[in-house]
């Protein structure tokens, strides 16, 4: 602990409130044992006292067990037992009760961490430290040196045909939309969502407060039967890797939803999320490259690369793009300038696309062995949703039970499950769906959690 401040009166020698300060410190657990104390001088310069009066306070506890010292390396607190602190106020343990930890947790929001490429982004970032450009402010919709290879990757991976000034970065996709809205509430009432969907985009467009209309999504796909029938002339989707279903939207449909735009002069939302990280074919085109006039397409980084980046990008069509920059050109960037900075050097030298055919074997290779598990095990007792592509795929389960009483179950075996009711907004599935996330378990995790599944369900 570097540094101590608290107020002390007139009515008591200070050495005395010194010393029952962080007696009391000590005993509720804000100074950890084996923590080193500021030194006599910077207690007594942070609390404008004499050197002598903390000296006094350091001896008193020093003589009962509380703090040692050390010579040159100054105090340190000593362990003492956990006691109760009984205060006019509150009522505080020493150590908070320990929670019991999941051994298998099947979480959807996190990346292999073993095949990070650190080394790679390491050089860079050290690179970027050393640019002049590091130590200003960043440009408004994104620096342009990540917005060009951003272009330059859609155009090649995704079929995109865009500039960099139609890129616009952030930091998520729900910063994304939220700003969009800003710009479409003026012009639209109505959004139309997939049902069930992304329950972040929901969120983002109800912070504007749009009215919400719902469009059927069945494990074969979207049910477009009363599609004219919406007052919505914006619909937000999730083509490549329908959230939660899994399911990719066919060629046709594509053709159709950009139809229906085009003839009712809105928009659709793309969100390419997982787009990376196909395994049974190549993916379909993206709706941006077969029209890109009504189409804004929405993509990141948190699955392809790493969560905590909080890094996302945007591109406009122009009947957008002047209403978007004359809206936000005085609003400071939400993404960090350094972590654009170094992807736009780790694409620049291909270890971008290094990267995700790396991974994208890796996470194949853990769909399959999480696949075959789930077969073994379960049977005719599951029916497994999703396989195709992403870092999750959904079970739904045929055991006559509630999601509420598997999730409980799987908890008491040490295994954390997901709900998906939350993606459900209007419609409600006929028996439990659960989400099994796996990009950041093990081979050997993975075979276990099932294992464990199985025994806390059958």
């Amino acid at each position: 602990m570097k540094e101590i401040i608290f107020a002390m009166d007139e009515n008591s020698p200070k050495y005395i409130q010194i010393y029952q300060k962080l007696k009391a410190y000590m005993e509720q657990g804000d100074i950890q044992p084996n923590e080193k104390l500021p030194s006599i001088r910077h207690l007594a310069d942070s609390l404008q006292c004499s050197r002598n009066t903390t000296l006094i306070a350091y001896e008193q506890l020093q003589s009962e067990g509380y703090i040692r010292s050390e010579g040159r390396r100054g105090y340190f607190a000593n362990t003492i037992e956990p006691i109760w602190i009984h205060s006019n106020s509150t009522v505080k343990a020493n150590t908070p009760p320990k929670q019991k930890k999941t051994q298998i947790d099947f979480r959807a929001g996190a990346v292999d961490p073993t095949h990070f490429p650190i080394k790679a982004w390491r050089k860079y970032t050290n690179q970027v430290f050393t640019m002049p450009q590091t130590f200003t402010y960043g440009e408004p919709f994104g620096e342009e040196c990540l917005r060009q290879e951003i272009a330059q990757y859609l155009f090649q991976s995704r079929g995109v045909h865009t500039q960099a000034s139609h890129i616009i970065i952030g930091s998520s996709t729900q910063q994304m939309l939220i700003n969009l809205g800003t710009i479409l509430k003026p012009t639209f009432d109505h959004i139309l969502l997939e049902d069930p969907g992304y329950d972040g985009a929901k969120e983002a467009f109800q912070f504007h407060q749009f009215q919400l209309e719902y469009l059927p999504v069945q494990q074969s796909g979207i049910d477009f039967s009363d599609f004219d029938v919406y007052k919505s002339k914006i619909v937000y989707v999730t083509p490549s890797h329908q959230s939660p279903l899994g399911v990719t939207m066919p060629i046709h449909q594509r053709h159709m939803i950009l139809q229906w735009a085009n003839n009712n002069e809105g928009y659709v939302i793309e969100d390419d999320y997982d787009s990376e990280f196909r395994y049974t074919q190549k993916p379909f085109p993206a709706l941006a490259s077969i029209d890109s006039s009504r189409v804004i397409y929405i993509g990141n980084f948190s699955k392809s690369l790493l969560p905590g980046l909080r890094l996302c990008f945007m591109v406009l069509p122009d009947l957008l793009l002047e209403d978007y920059q004359k809206a936000y050109i005085n609003f400071e960037n939400t993404a960090s300038k350094i972590h654009q900075l170094t992807i736009a050097k780790f694409m620049e030298d291909g270890e971008w696309q290094r990267h995700i055919k790396r991974m994208r074997l890796v996470y194949k290779h853990k769909m399959q062995v999480l696949v075959a598990e789930l077969q073994q095990h379960f049977g005719q007792h599951i029916t497994i949703i999703g396989e195709q592509s992403g870092l999750y795929l959904l079970i739904k389960v045929h055991l006559q039970k509630s999601e509420s009483w598997l999730i409980e179950q799987a908890t008491l075996f040490d295994v954390q499950v997901y709900s998906t009711a939350p993606f459900f907004f209007h419609s409600s599935p006929s028996e439990p769906i659960l989400k099994l996330g796996f990009s950041n378990l093990t081979q050997e995790e993975i075979i276990k959690g099932v294992e464990l599944l199985k025994e806390s369900w059958l």
